[in-house]
């Protein structure tokens, strides 16, 4: 209190005050006089001399750093439970063959490699995928999308059917060769429900929607089946095996077709027979 008086007589417990601070050149005599009377009570020194240029510049890069930091920290923190979803946001400008994808609140980017051969995008197109990674520690955009990754065709197929999203249908395993083709095994765990049909829709809408959002990418859709024998049977449709050879020492499976049904399991360039191996 006796300190305070010293700047007003009047003071009282709770009063607030305050001081003029003076830091231009031509301020320079009247910040000495205040240096005089309350410098010690402040603590500060008003009348040194002011920062140079560079000082100053550096002083507000550093400022405009922390802020960037401060605003990915929110990016993050709002995102991080976001991975592993499906995501729709604008394209808005392309770096190197990267789109980078505006989602209102933040920026994230698409990969040249994560994007679907022959796929092209324009500013302003409307851009749907995969959540696959948040990195904190990249120096662009923290949120990576992927339109190749299995997990798009999973998450389409939740949107599309109402039995994969409430749990009685269930998509046991996806195969992609992106914008080309792919094939899906799904089961049901209600004996009335036909998983095949329920993924395919009436006159085929709900594949055909999953179709459309990925540029024409064929899908096959299979039943799985705990035994591997009818699985492979199933799983390299739409061509018909005539035999299965299973060999478990050498972790491999032979499939006998007849001759007019070889060209199809195999496919064009071997990739019938590759989807259904990954599958």
């Amino acid at each position: 209190v006796p300190e305070a008086q010293r700047v007003d007589p009047d003071v009282e417990v709770g009063d607030e005050l305050g001081f003029q601070v003076f830091y231009r050149e031509e301020d320079m005599e009247r910040a000495r006089e205040e240096d005089e009377k309350f410098g010690d009570i402040l603590n500060v020194k008003q009348s040194r001399s002011t920062f140079g240029r560079i000082a100053a510049q550096t002083a507000k890069q550093v400022v405009i750093q922390r802020v960037r930091e401060a605003e990915r920290d929110i990016v993050f923190n709002e995102y991080k439970d976001r991975k592993g979803e499906l995501i729709t946001g604008i394209a808005r400008r392309f770096e190197r063959g990267n789109v980078i994808v505006d989602l209102g609140r933040a920026e994230s980017i698409l990969p040249a490699r994560e994007q679907i051969p022959r796929e092209a995008f324009r500013a302003g197109d409307r851009v749907q995928a995969f959540v696959k990674d948040i990195n904190r520690a990249a120096r662009g955009p923290l949120i990576q999308l992927s339109r190749t990754d299995p997990g798009l065709l999973l998450k389409l197929f939740e949107m599309e059917v109402p039995e994969i999203y409430e749990g009685i249908v269930s998509i046991v395993a996806v195969a992609r060769e992106p914008g080309e083709r792919a094939k899906i095994a799904v089961a049901s765990r209600d004996s009335s429900v036909d998983p095949v049909g329920a993924c395919v829709g009436m006159k085929g809408s709900r594949v055909q929607s999953v179709v459309q959002e990925l540029r024409g990418e064929k899908i096959d859709i299979v039943p799985w089946s705990p035994d591997i024998a009818k699985f492979v049977c199933n799983a390299i449709q739409p061509a018909n095996v005539a035999r299965v050879l299973i060999d478990e020492d050498r972790n491999t499976i032979e499939l006998i077709v007849p001759d007019d049904q070889l060209s199809l399991a195999i496919g064009r360039r071997g990739q019938n027979v590759r989807l259904a191996s990954k599958l």
